[in-house]
């Protein structure tokens, strides 16, 4: 669902998809906890007092240097390339193709079920590579049995301490039949200085059997309620937006966002509405496209809005999802574009369709995850990953299931 770090008026949103409440740490102490405690995990020895106190007094220092310049490297521009990929060992690719078989999945940085700290009895902070590799694997082999020819992911790390700096693009590229990729950072830092996490970039990529045109970054507003040195850490989230080389088909384009969670203000809100005109700028220019993602906001029609099953949880830092008085906001997308879930077929039967929940041993409770065109799905091929219903279980690899369609081609 999210992904980021920030402390908002007793909130920490971190790289998972709760906003964990923390009720001892307010705003005004950001800084200080960050800098002043900023041991990382596996240290065994604090700092002496005298350093403490020496950063204590270049707190202020540190916050002045964050608002002048990006030391940390963590701004995008509104509009920036996109980094490109490329498989070790390219597959050939169909010269013709009538239809199209896309996918979307937020593969949560490889995390599979271990439950991070920002989760409901969560304690752990940082992965070890053996970990990482043994959750891509059977994330690699899941993309490889479905067999897509373009897949849209989320929360994909491709150079993070808390996934031993294994990049996933590269990982993903080399281990499937997939032969291009573009990657679009939504939390990026050299460093983070707080819980030990370090390095961080994460994001949203695209993967192609065929080369990739042109790709763009295209920013997303920030939280409107921050303080300037809450928000210069957390994510900044983005629309990633290419343009494929598929045969036959001259302006083809795959767009895949990750839209804000928690936010107090209408963010999320924005965030979907943007989606939606990037939509319509490419409709209206004559191109084809296949977008979605993790929308983190559920179908109109849900039967559950707030209360979730695995939001049941006493930990006091943990605050479940409630989408009332959001009804309405996909409304848009769904009545300007077809959905690889018909929503009438939805609201018949939710249970099929959903696609997150974030109890392992549980059951999928609501859909967060969608795919959208503006041309058209062939009947019945949109489903959502579940079970050994449609072949190998998901529920170990990542708390969102994998979305597919196939897309009919002109």
């Amino acid at each position: 669902m999210v992904q980021g770090y920030g402390a908002i008026n007793g909130k920490q949103a971190f790289s998972g998809y709760h906003l964990p409440r923390i009720g001892d740490f307010q705003s005004g102490l950001y800084i200080y906890r960050c800098f002043v405690f900023s041991n990382e995990r596996n240290e065994t020895m604090p700092d002496s007092y005298p350093l403490r106190l020496l950063k204590l007094a270049l707190c202020p220092l540190l916050l002045c240097a964050l608002a002048s310049c990006d030391i940390m490297h963590t701004g995008f521009d509104d509009y920036e390339n996109a980094r490109s990929y490329s498989a070790s060992n390219l597959t050939a690719a169909p010269d013709e193709v009538d239809t199209l078989l896309v996918m979307t999945w937020n593969i949560k940085y490889g995390g599979g079920r271990l439950k991070f700290f920002w989760e409901c009895n969560g304690d752990r902070y940082l992965m070890t590579k053996g970990e990482v590799l043994s959750n891509m694997e059977p994330i690699a082999a899941k993309i490889s049995e479905v067999d897509p020819d373009i897949i849209l992911l989320q929360e994909v790390d491709v150079c993070s301490k808390r996934s031993a700096y294994v990049d996933q693009m590269q990982y993903l590229l080399d281990h499937t039949d997939l032969n291009y990729g573009t990657y679009a950072s939504q939390w990026k830092a050299d460093y983070v200085p707080s819980d030990g996490i370090g390095r961080i970039d994460s994001g949203n990529a695209i993967l192609s059997r065929w080369a990739i045109r042109e790709a763009t970054r295209i920013a997303l507003p920030l939280i409107g309620d921050q303080p300037s040195h809450e928000r210069y850490f957390y994510l900044k989230r983005n629309i990633l937006r290419a343009r494929i080389d598929l045969p036959g088909v001259e302006n083809f384009y795959a767009v895949n966002v990750h839209t804000a969670a928690f936010a107090e203000d209408d963010t999320k809100k924005k965030h979907i509405d943007r989606f939606r005109e990037e939509l319509d700028l490419i409709d209206a220019s004559s191109g084809l496209f296949i977008a979605g993602g993790d929308l983190n906001e559920i179908p109109p029609g849900s039967p559950v809005r707030s209360g979730f099953p695995d939001d049941q949880c006493t930990d006091s830092r943990f605050k479940g999802d409630d989408y009332t008085g959001e009804d309405d906001w996909l409304d848009g997308l769904y009545d300007a574009y077809s959905s690889a879930i018909p929503i009438l077929e939805f609201q018949a039967n939710p249970d099929d369709y959903f696609s997150y929940t974030g109890d392992g041993n549980g059951f999928w409770n609501r859909k967060l995850d969608y795919l959208f065109t503006n041309g058209n799905f062939i009947t019945g091929s949109g489903m959502v990953h579940q079970d050994e219903r449609t072949g190998s279980a998901t529920m170990p690899l990542s708390d969102h299931a994998p979305v597919v369609a196939r897309l009919e081609l002109p």
